[in-house]
């Protein structure tokens, strides 16, 4: 499987970072674009049925049932993305119903809260199980069954300093819908909230790179929000020079033992480059990953926009992607999230679960299917594989289908297999799958568990998976199913917004 992903994100690559990427408006356009006869500007206007224009998105597929007793075993690398999930939200509150190609089920799951037991920041991550029926299941023996992963809380104060390079797109594509506007305001929460001996500096990129600010101190606040002050969309975009500029700052400010970071701040789409190729883009991503600097990316946007890249240069960058549409997302990554957007507690972490065919008959794991590893790649510790900061959980739903005569017992067992990234040691747990943690009925599982069903089934309807077909489930099901979150969960207003995000996909969906 590592091959496949290698070759489609080379492809994405190449496409964006190519010599053509041209929307149909020139850059000076797309700072002031021509009105149409209704007034609307063409970045409001649905082209060719569409929403929106020039947007790129990767559809992995959706995996099948498989039969345990042709493999018991699934092995895949662990995602803590979360852009998948906000950017359908921009699409429903643009009054659209999410592009199905754009839906990635892991992700959305990973934008929710758990309620996984902590572990302390020496053990780094730890493994929870737990599951039971369903209201969406292919029969009435099915069960889902919840892999948890949880990694330790930080405290800011033992927080290692940060060197933050911020390689910024300042095409005029990024004038579109005051994206860049959105940028600039983004970093200025998070210089609030960074330590003063932290450091941070800018790139900004156009038809050429260009060095904003070198390396400087947070508590020289006033030169550093001067610099994003100054930032004004113009030009092309070569994305391949700003981060091999971006690289070589974040490089000549090193820090042994602490946080080294470039953090991409893009619609994602480039038009113009250097003579870098795919691969060498791909090379210098990797290799600077595996010296200790780590790539986070951040999409804007929506139209001229590459979720595809994104998605892809943050996993070869041992990063993770989001997408920001409000700023009060910006605010969830900079500033409430930070330890998890900068720490990382564990690398190249991945998980393997073995089946029982004795007790399960078949399984489908749902969602990460750009995720997957061979299961010799599970114990193979020079396969990449995904990275958690602190703070940060992961959920793997899987739907099994015991036996008829499955009662009891052990169901199999879920190993979870990371690197320590300060002893650069591999560390490894498991955890049994038994019917002693899985509920007779779905009213009776936790209210976190019942949240992750209804959102990984409200992804499952989205991208319009043959198995959400066959279950006869539609989102009218999924809001009615939701509306007892807000009381299982009161207070928690991500959960609140999800279930009118789910009445809003409902009445958009129906004839």
């Amino acid at each position: 499987m590592r091959w496949k992903r290698s070759l489609v994100l080379t492809m994405a690559v190449a496409v964006v970072l190519g010599a053509c990427g041209d929307s149909g408006y020139s850059e000076s356009e797309y700072q002031n674009p021509p009105p149409t006869a209704s007034g609307a500007t063409p970045s409001s206007l649905p082209q060719n049925g569409e929403p929106y224009d020039m947007v790129y998105f990767d559809n992995p597929g959706v995996n099948p049932f498989i039969d345990t007793e042709d493999d018991r075993l699934s092995t895949f690398a662990l995602d803590v993305d979360t852009g998948s999930y906000t950017v359908a939200r921009r699409y429903l509150n643009d009054g659209y119903l999410p592009d199905k190609d754009s839906v990635r089920v892991e992700e959305f799951v990973n934008f929710f809260d758990q309620d996984y037991p902590s572990p302390s920041l020496e053990d780094g991550l730890a493994l929870s199980v737990d599951g039971g029926p369903t209201p969406f299941l292919q029969n009435s023996r099915n069960q889902v069954v919840r892999i948890g992963v949880q990694s330790s809380e930080l405290d800011s104060v033992g927080r290692p300093d940060a060197n933050l390079v911020f390689v910024i797109d300042t095409s005029g594509s990024m004038a579109r819908e005051d994206r860049l506007e959105l940028v600039k305001r983004s970093l200025e929460l998070l210089v609030s909230a960074l330590q003063p001996t932290d450091t941070i500096a800018i790139v900004e990129y156009g038809s050429r790179a260009r060095e904003v600010l070198a390396p400087t101190p947070i508590d020289e606040e006033g030169e550093i929000l001067n610099a994003i002050y100054s930032l004004q969309p113009n030009g092309s975009t070569n994305a391949a020079e700003g981060l091999e500029l971006g690289y070589r700052l974040a490089n000549s400010a090193f820090r042994e033992g602490g946080i080294n970071r470039v953090i991409l701040s893009s619609d994602g789409v480039a038009n113009v480059g250097s003579a870098t190729d795919a691969e060498g883009i791909l090379a210098l991503i990797g290799e600077e990953a595996q010296r200790g600097i780590e790539m986070v990316t951040v999409g804007f946007g929506m139209g001229n926009f590459n979720d595809t890249l994104m998605e892809q240069l943050a996993d070869q960058g041992d990063g993770f992607y989001a997408y920001v549409d409000t700023l009060d997302e910006a605010k969830r990554i900079f500033v409430d999230g930070l330890n998890s957007t900068l720490v990382t507690v564990a690398k190249d972490a991945r998980i393997q679960v073995e089946f029982d065919a004795g007790k399960v008959q078949s399984w489908r794991l749902i969602g990460f299917e750009n995720r997957a590893l061979d299961d010799d790649e599970f114990r193979d510790d020079s396969v990449d594989a995904g990275e958690i900061g602190a703070g940060h959980t992961v959920t793997a739903l899987y739907e099994i289908k015991p036996w008829p005569d499955t009662v009891d017992g052990d169901l199999g067992v879920a190993r979870l297999r990371w690197i320590d990234p300060a002893s650069g040691s591999p560390r490894e747990v498991e955890q049994v799958i038994s019917t002693e943690w899985l509920s007779s009925r779905f009213e009776a599982t936790s209210p976190r568990f019942q949240l992750d069903v209804l959102v990984a089934q409200y992804a499952e309807v989205l991208r319009e998976s043959m198995w959400a077909k066959q279950a006869g489930s539609d989102l009218s099901d999924v809001a009615f199913w939701s509306r007892g979150l807000t009381q299982m969960l009161p207070g928690d207003e991500d959960v609140a917004e999800f279930v009118g995000l789910v009445e809003r996909a409902a009445a958009l969906s129906s004839p």
